[in-house]
């Protein structure tokens, strides 16, 4: 599959500070990706670059092959939806729809029936004449859906649009987005600091932090083999303790870790016995109660229990440890024992699902 997006080397600063360092990854033509990362790590001044509306200070931007970077964004067949949607409040939902189409002269008998195909798209066939503040929010997300992709971009760029919704609306925009986009087939890259918006909605992401691209990789893979320390713990529920390399090889390393021994599984890293490592584990990875066929097991004291409706949250201290204080999830509270505050439980996990990293220096 040709790349339709390619980054090469991509830096930005503004001034003194370097808001985006030497990024570089490439994206075919049809995949969703997602740059993802905290606030302030370079995500949103990369998207930028992307639409042009930021001139990069170094290296290369190039879409469909032909390099863009000095190309300027009202050029670029890029279709964006904004964090505040940017809709024109005197227009009409079909007449927001229309706006690009007009600006881009298309014959006005060819303007009707593309408003009407993409207002049924986002399946608001019916409401095209209303006006944004006769809308909800979730129906504005789809005015601004449609109006981005009605003249057909080659590449749809979205900023953080649903970070203003509530949690329901946010999660069902994310699952249309994707339809919309796997329907249509086009281009698109998102930026969100909500790991689960990029793990729900992405072929491929991008882990962003100090201005630095940590990782690249297909959403599952990135998910369950983390290349650094920061990917671990911004991605999914994990819990961090120190330890010390006792032996590695390539099957796996064996760490001490407080008083107690642990195995974890291969590391990319070359680690020498005697190195400072991190180590980390995914709350939903612990076994609770010590049954099945573990690697490690170990005992701790509930601190904390919290009922979140579809799972119970444990903070359980663990004095073999260094008391380390690590999150667990009960998916299942009605079936499984409960552990009250304060009540020892035995934990355990098996060596595939503990990482190890280098410990920075």
């Amino acid at each position: 599959m040709a790349n339709l997006v390619e980054i090469e080397n991509v830096s930005k600063a503004f001034g003194e500070t370097v808001a985006v360092k030497s990024a570089g990854f490439s994206l075919a033509k049809g995949e969703f990706l997602t740059i993802v990362g905290p606030s302030g790590c370079g995500k949103t001044t990369l998207l930028r670059m992307i639409a042009g509306f930021e001139t990069p200070s170094a290296g290369h931007i190039r879409l469909g092959g032909a390099p863009v970077d000095r190309v300027p964004a009202y050029k670029r067949s890029i279709g964006m939806v904004f964090q505040r949607l940017a809709l024109f409040p005197h227009m009409t939902a079909a007449e927001n729809v229309a706006y690009p189409l007009k600006m881009r002269r298309f014959d006005p008998a060819v303007i009707k029936g593309r408003v009407e195909e993409y207002l049924e798209l986002v399946k608001l066939d019916g409401y095209g004449a209303r006006l944004p503040h006769e809308l909800s929010g979730g129906q504005q997300q789809r005015v601004a859906i449609a109006r981005a992709l009605s003249f057909s971009p080659d590449l749809l760029l979205l900023d953080e649009p649903l970070s203003a919704l509530d949690r329901k609306l946010r999660e069902e925009m994310q699952l249309e987005f994707r339809r919309i986009q796997q329907e249509l087939g086009v281009t698109t890259i998102n930026v969100t600091h909500d790991q689960r918006e990029a793990l729900v909605m992405s072929d491929k992401i991008v882990v962003m932090n100090d201005g630095v691209i940590q990782q690249t990789d297909r959403s599952e893979a990135l998910y369950r083999a983390p290349g650094t320390r920061f990917v671990a713990g911004f991605i999914g529920v994990t819990s961090m303790f120190p330890g010390r390399v006792i032996a590695a090889d390539a099957d796996g390393v064996r760490v001490a870790a407080g008083e107690a021994e642990l195995t974890a599984r291969a590391s990319g890293e070359v680690l020498s016995p005697g190195a400072e490592v991190e180590c980390a584990i995914r709350a939903e990875q612990i076994r609770l109660g010590g049954g099945g066929n573990l690697d490690s097991r170990l005992s701790g004291i509930v601190e904390q229990r919290i009922f979140e409706g579809d799972r119970v949250v444990y903070a359980i201290r663990v004095p073999a440890l260094g008391d380390a204080l690590i999150s667990a999830f009960d998916h299942d509270p009605e079936t499984n024992r409960e552990y009250a505050e304060s009540e020892e439980v035995p934990i355990g996990w098996n060596r595939r699902d503990l990482f190890v990293f280098p410990r920075a220096s």
